[in-house]
């Protein structure tokens, strides 16, 4: 197979993509210094007034998307309903030939009471700030890589939903219902979360599920009428005694008890406990794997005299294998990559995102096409800033290629659809 080749248009296209590196730039200093935490509402209002402004540059359909509340297990073992804040849908030419579904999320893990809210230079390509990389920065990416489209002679072969959601670092239960459908439509998807600093993107990932164990006893004195009481927290911590020790038995299958909430004074046996923990699989087997050794720990629980216990979450993201359409893609990309001097590499991870979802609708994707980046999740985040404009040629030159035809979006779905 010939290697991949820009033409003059396309070429075009990317040199107006190295004119808006500093506008990018000062524009992810400025959304990271808006807290848009997952539970911060005025936050993540605050960041999609900026992202409307942002997208405005295209000619666009854009609207709010109100998503279904959830639900969670309180620490003292009530079930509440869970709200979110709206997602932002663009969307532009849906008869188009080719579709795409591009996804991404405003909301970040630092709360508002964190300590870690501003931006700071560590070196002159390297930017550490709250969301710099995961994903403020690569939504940026998104937005220029659609505006470069549009430059472009092709543009009307591409058709495009975008998804920026309020909850993904919460487990997208809101959102989750919004990928699935515009999975279901889309050809192909691209999602924008960071690539690791060296340039790597994510390969398979690993399904994901988190659970709660709501156990529930019977109070009494601790002194006086201590055999009359049924303690939870004693039963809730046999259960995670009891999943704990499924780790290592399949060797994709990680089960970690992350918290047990319950109990109050210690002279009152306590009657009400909750386990909370994460589970991470290979595959579906190992999904029906882990639920049933789950369901028997439950069921034994059950058997102690006056205990109940009930089981609540699931898997909200079921695992994305590097089957053949998904690797259509990444074989794409990389080609893609080659063409603006990216050698692009892929390794499998434990770690989850929307293209979970995505792949769970049948739709094939890449996954971690936003700016290089590390130590996530932590105060020591860091984008490196020389990939903003990397990233945003990169996605321009993938969605030339499948307005184009040169990637043929439609036979990645049809290899999807053959499963």
């Amino acid at each position: 197979m010939s290697a991949l080749t820009l033409s003059a248009d396309e070429k075009s296209v990317l040199g107006w993509i190295d004119g808006e590196g500093d506008s990018m730039i000062a524009t992810v200093r400025r959304w990271a210094d808006i807290n848009s935490g997952s539970r911060n509402a005025a936050g993540l209002e605050a960041m999609q007034a900026e992202l409307k402004e942002a997208f405005s540059r295209l000619d666009a359909r854009m609207e709010t998307v109100e998503l279904a509340p959830s639900e969670t297990v309180t620490p003292d073992g009530e079930i509440r309903p869970v709200e979110y804040t709206p997602a932002l849908k663009v969307s532009a030419r849906p008869d188009a030939p080719v579709r795409v579904v591009l996804t991404g999320h405003s909301d970040t893990v630092f709360a508002a009471d964190h300590p870690f809210q501003t931006c700071r230079d560590v070196d002159s390509d390297t930017l550490n700030g709250p969301g710099v990389a995961d994903m403020k920065g690569g939504l940026l990416v998104m937005v220029h890589g659609l505006l470069a489209l549009e430059r472009s002679p092709w543009a009307k072969n591409v058709g495009y939903d975008v998804l920026i959601s309020p909850d993904e670092e919460i487990g997208s239960l809101g959102s989750g219902p919004v990928l699935a459908a515009l999975g279901a439509k889309a050809h192909v998807g691209m999602t924008y979360e960071p690539a690791l600093a060296d340039g790597s993107l994510a390969g398979a990932r690993k399904g994901s599920g988190n659970f709660s164990l709501r156990v529930k006893g019977r109070a009494a004195h601790a002194g006086r009428e201590h055999h009359l009481g049924r303690n939870a927290i004693v039963a809730g911590a046999a259960f995670a005694k009891a999943i704990d020790a499924l780790n290592g038995q399949r060797e994709a299958v990680t089960i970690n008890v992350s918290r047990i909430d319950g109990g109050g004074a210690p002279n009152v046996v306590p009657d009400v406990a909750v386990v909370r923990f994460n589970v991470r699989v290979g595959d579906e087997d190992d999904a029906r794997w882990a639920r049933q050794g789950i369901e028997r720990a439950v069921a034994e629980i059950n058997t102690r005299d006056g205990i109940m216990a009930d089981l609540h979450g699931g898997f909200t993201r079921p695992p994305k294998p590097m089957t053949p359409a998904n690797l259509r893609m990444f074989e794409w990309t990389r080609e893609a990559g080659r063409t603006i001097g990216l050698d692009l590499k892929w390794n499998p991870t434990g770690g989850v995102c929307e293209g979970n979802n995505l792949w769970a609708s049948g739709c094939p994707n890449v996954d971690t096409l936003g700016v290089r980046g590390a130590d996530i999740h932590s105060d020591r985040e860091i984008a490196k800033l020389s990939s903003f404009t990397e990233k945003a040629k990169l996605s321009a030159v993938m969605l030339m290629k499948f307005a184009q035809g040169e990637f043929d979006a439609r036979e990645a779905r049809a290899l999807a659809n053959a499963l």
